[in-house]
């Protein structure tokens, strides 16, 4: 029955984040569009944000999507993994971080609520944006060629 009702928040979590909030997303601001094609990503050095990005993408069997490039930055610099648990922590790390728009505070409240054995981590993961270093000006297509390690070690305060 366990296994049930994860599959089933599962697919309500991909329903929420991929066929509502993105598409609302896009109506309401305009989304800077990738600048990179899958080819141009295998070109940067090894051990850059951009060489990660792509190894990511390919290592969790995704495709590069223009409107999904940032967000899967974000998991690759802020360690989260694409789980279900991973996705709300990554969202309870914005939130604590101080972005709050309806994607995130729809993830996370919706991660409270179906995923109480995790709610450890939720915490854990909010407190660590909100003593983080502040990511919502970062320039996230100019920092490709940069170290990931370097910007990992650069959220820390």
């Amino acid at each position: 029955m366990y296994n049930v009702l994860k599959k089933v928040r599962s697919a309500v979590l991909v329903y929420l984040t991929h066929r509502m909030a993105l598409p609302m997303l896009k109506m309401i601001r305009k989304p800077e569009i990738f600048p990179f094609t899958t080819e141009q990503l295998q070109q940067f050095e090894n051990g850059s944000l951009g060489k990660d990005l792509i190894s990511f993408i390919k290592d969790k069997g995704l495709q590069l999507l223009p409107y999904y490039a940032r967000h899967d930055i974000k998991h690759i610099l802020l360690q989260y993994d694409t789980t279900d648990d991973g996705e709300v922590c990554l969202q309870a790390f914005m939130m604590g971080n101080g972005h709050f728009s309806l994607p995130v505070v729809a993830t996370v409240l919706y991660g409270f609520i179906t995923m109480p054995e995790h709610w450890n981590k939720f915490i854990v993961a909010y407190r660590r944006g909100k003593n983080a270093t502040i990511i919502s000006h970062w320039k996230w297509f100019d920092i490709l060629a940069e170290p990931t390690a370097l910007l990992q070690q650069k959220l820390s305060r």
